[in-house]
């Protein structure tokens, strides 16, 4: 099982979830199926199906979320070494493109489990990702994105 990066946050919103599904979710569809099945013919019963679908689909969540619980490795905000910032999991970090020249971005970079680009949060497995874990501030690195490659400056490690 992969090692599933991710902040003591993002952590206990994964344990929320969980113990949400396990407990009200599971006894909501348990109900669902005692009501269904005293309609008869399940063969025949659409609401059984639907029920027993919902039921495999709440089971397949619940696996997954235990396994990202499981396999789960805290990140805190960057370690660094003699004194010297790196770009690592749970580094908060403000980049500048260089080709094209564009605006200052600043984001979080996090485990896939929690990445939501949208919000700051990028995956230390995204192409930008990849390539700025281990550099310095004031360092260039090159990311292969989908639009092509780019290049982009390091301008801050918090």
């Amino acid at each position: 099982m992969p090692a599933n990066y991710i902040t003591r946050e993002g952590l206990g919103k994964l344990k929320n979830e969980l113990e949400e599904l396990k407990t009200t979710k599971r006894q909501e569809i348990a109900e669902k199926l005692q009501r269904s099945i005293a309609f008869g013919d399940l063969s025949e019963n659409a609401e059984y199906q639907e029920a027993k679908e919902e039921q495999a689909f709440l089971e397949g969540r619940i696996s997954e979320l235990e396994d990202a619980v499981e396999s789960a490795i805290i990140i805190d905000t960057n370690s660094n070494s003699h004194g010297v910032r790196v770009v690592s999991l749970g580094s908060k970090i403000v980049i500048e493109p260089t080709n094209p020249a564009g605006p200052k971005t600043t984001f979080i970079i996090v485990g896939s489990e929690e990445a939501a680009p949208s919000e700051g949060r990028i995956s230390n497995a995204s192409p930008i990702g990849m390539v700025l874990l281990g550099h310095k501030e004031g360092e260039m690195v090159s990311a292969k994105t989908p639009g092509g490659v780019r290049n982009y400056k390091i301008l801050k490690i918090e």
